[in-house]
């Protein structure tokens, strides 16, 4: 467990995460600065990056679980290369900020997992989900029967995406999410929507979904419609996007900020079929922890 973006709120937090990966009979190794922090960072860049350098180049573990999000992950990209990540192929799971670890792994051709951090509690469907993702290697997704049917249509392909900000943002930089032949997962909190719809614009002008197949959104959570200039919806935002790129697209499936989420993993092969409001998993190796 390490704290490579935002720092814990207290030992607290610390003390949760273990005890949730013990009930899920893992044995837990917390990286030493797991509990700094430095401003807005759980330790500096150099803290922060050796934590998950380490974690990485130690054989003794199988996965890494970032015990929050925040801000800083994509600071840590340049200790990184796909060279490290294929010698050292190791599990990875988290969300929000840690959408720029994701990135890495994926240009390391390796499957992480979107889901929960560690320090989060673990609601029964969240649990469910991460077990069959990282237990027993089955569809860690499924039915999203709340989501809403942006445009109809079934596609094949692997999954990436993670958090919108941290996608548009990687946008231009060697760690750039590759959507060609993929199905896209979206997801944010706390954006105004005209910031939402300027991120989006930007990738599409930066031809970054050129060649995706379809896009799955999930929750934006605290993303107010309104602003002093007016007011446009979420809803609109995505249509929009789902206009433009001419594929499938649900809005709403069980992924981001929220108690209730699936573990989604990246870089293994899923069929997104919109009119079932359905993302299922096909085929996806288990972890080497088990």
């Amino acid at each position: 467990m390490i704290s490579p973006s935002g720092p814990l709120q207290g030992p607290h937090e610390l003390e949760r995460a273990v005890a949730t990966a013990e009930s899920l009979g893992w044995e837990v190794q917390v990286g030493p600065h797991a509990l700094r922090r430095t401003g807005y960072f759980a330790g500096d860049d150099a803290q922060r990056g050796d934590d998950l350098v380490d974690a990485l180049q130690d054989d003794r573990i199988d996965g890494i679980w970032c015990l929050r999000g925040g801000y800083g992950a994509a600071r840590l990209l340049p200790r990184l290369t796909v060279e490290l990540l294929q010698r050292h192929p190791k599990a990875l799971l988290g969300y929000s900020d840690i959408t720029a670890l994701h990135a890495a792994w994926q240009h390391a051709g390796l499957v992480s997992y979107h889901g929960p951090t560690a320090r989060a509690p673990l609601s029964a469907f969240s649990r469910d989900s991460l077990v069959r993702a990282l237990q027993q290697g089955t569809d860690s997704c499924g039915e999203a029967p709340d989501a809403r049917i942006v445009r109809g249509g079934r596609a094949t392909g692997r999954l990436v995406g993670g958090n919108l900000a941290l996608v548009s943002s990687l946008c231009g930089t060697p760690w750039a999410v590759d959507c060609r032949d993929a199905i896209v997962v979206l997801e944010d909190v706390g954006e105004a929507t005209y910031r939402l719809d300027r991120m989006l614009t930007q990738l599409r002008l930066a031809g970054a979904f050129d060649g995706c197949v379809g896009v799955a959104f999930g929750h934006c959570t605290d993303c107010p419609d309104t602003s002093d200039d007016g007011t446009r919806t979420i809803e609109a935002i995505v249509t929009e996007l789902a206009d433009a790129l001419q594929v499938p697209t649900l809005q709403g499936i069980p992924v981001g900020h929220i108690s209730d989420q699936w573990t989604v993993p990246f870089g293994a092969i899923a069929t997104l079929d919109a009119d079932a409001r359905t993302l299922s998993v096909l085929i996806t190796a288990v972890s080497r922890s088990h």
